[in-house]
């Protein structure tokens, strides 16, 4: 097929078109780079270098692909950041995400799989969180993420387009060539592998106090490559609705450092700080409905396979993509 693929240039993006090339598929990146990284794109792509709130040159890009699908990866995505700039994840996440629906429709694309989160729940009433479970998101950033699949209802409802919402987890590890680098890093394993990488002194543990084994915060966490493979399952037509994607199992954040330290045989430096406002004490995923409807099986459900991908890539790249 021909994919266009919004935010290729980022983490998750580019291992995404790294894997659909590897399926044979045909990509077109459209990136603006604010985020990603040139590097960080597959030279297999073809690479349109433009903002998403250009919805003329958006369109020109999808008519020039021949786009059959397209797959929306960029967004903004820092929880702190959208609760001090609101109007920058609703303006960008949700009014540029408009203009790619309207440039879809008018190109005639019959298909969108949209990158959505976890962040749409909220503090869940229950855990393992599925799909039914109540949206009630607690910052501009999931609000914008739980809008923008609102409006997805709305064009299949009004124009036909036929969309999968895949609501991740926690994103983590690597493929053999494409890994995780932010400008801003909030993930836990990339930044307690700085410490083992000699970038940092220490890494810190946000609240010890929480109602969990050890009082640290419990995250799902799942391989990039599987959450590539199940965008892949979800171009099949009529494949359409709001899927989970984790892996179903909880680690604590002492339990990641540990990890990292069998992975890494480094001696990794924690502090204690308090809890941040905002971090519900545990997030697991209910995937059935992803195994079940799309047949998605992870290939990398374990912590130890998530963090030894990851350090080996960062091991390889300790200043991450050079652009």
């Amino acid at each position: 097929m021909n994919i266009f693929v919004s935010g290729g240039a980022g983490y998750i993006g580019s291992t995404y078109v790294e894997q659909a090339l590897n399926a044979g598929h045909a990509v077109t990146v459209y990136d603006s780079l604010v985020e990603g990284h040139r590097s960080a794109i597959d030279p297999r792509a073809n690479f349109v270098q433009a903002d998403l709130s250009d919805g003329a040159r958006i369109l020109e890009a999808l008519k020039a692909a021949k786009a059959e699908v397209i797959v929306h990866f960029a967004a903004f995505a820092l929880v702190g950041e959208s609760m001090q700039n609101p109007g920058k994840y609703f303006g960008n996440n949700v009014g540029n995400g408009v203009k790619l629906l309207d440039a879809a429709v008018a190109a005639g694309v019959r298909k969108f799989v949209f990158s959505s989160t976890c962040a749409t729940y909220g503090f869940p009433d229950k855990v393992p969180i599925t799909e039914d479970t109540p949206q009630n998101p607690i910052n501009p950033y999931g609000e914008s993420k739980r809008m923008f699949e609102r409006v997805l209802e709305w064009y299949q409802r009004l124009h036909g387009l036929e969309f999968v919402a895949f609501r991740y987890f926690n994103a983590a590890g690597a493929s053999g060539r494409f890994g995780e680098h932010h400008r801003i890093e909030t993930h836990l394993i990339p930044n307690v592998l700085k410490v083992a990488l000699g970038q940092a002194s220490q890494c810190e543990i946000y609240g010890t106090d929480y109602p969990t084994p050890d009082g640290t915060c419990v995250r799902d966490y799942i391989h990039i490559v599987d959450l590539a493979q199940a965008h892949l399952l979800a171009m099949e037509p009529g494949r359409q609705g709001f899927y989970n994607l984790g892996n179903g199992d909880g680690y604590s954040v002492r339990e990641v450092i540990q990890m990292c330290e069998k992975v890494t045989g480094k001696k990794i430096t924690a502090i204690e700080k308090p809890r941040r406002p905002g971090d519900p004490p545990r997030l697991v995923a209910a995937a059935d409905k992803a195994r079940r409807e799309l047949g998605w099986q992870p290939k990398f459900p374990k912590l130890e396979q998530i963090v030894s991908t990851a350090w080996e890539w960062h091991r390889q790249h300790p200043n991450g993509y050079v652009d």
